[in-house]
């Protein structure tokens, strides 16, 4: 059985503060959620040693480059409102202050 003891020491691990008023109230949920808990001891949980394979698999290209470097840069620049040089130039949207 928890005590009002134990519940202070799991919040203070918790970093919360609990009302001296309700220690024994969460004392007693305490042990209620540990024999709720309590009860996964009881399934009969089939543990096999060897390991199936899952259905799902990761479908991955081919490394490699797809086109040439730099085949759209400037078609894609061109489209872009403002350029400085070879950067390209946009609005700033974050204000410090």
């Amino acid at each position: 059985m928890a005590t009002t003891e134990d519940v202070k020491k799991l919040a203070a691990l918790a970093r919360i503060s609990l009302p001296d008023g309700e220690l024994a109230k969460f004392a007693s949920e305490f042990d209620a959620i540990l024999a709720y808990v309590g009860q996964l001891e009881a399934l009969d949980i089939k543990q096999s040693s060897e390991k199936e394979k899952s259905p799902l698999r990761n479908v991955m290209r081919a490394d490699g480059t797809p086109h040439k470097g730099g085949a759209y840069t400037e078609k894609l620049a061109a489209q872009f409102p403002a350029r400085e040089g070879d950067a390209l130039s946009v609005k700033q949207v974050i204000h410090h202050g």
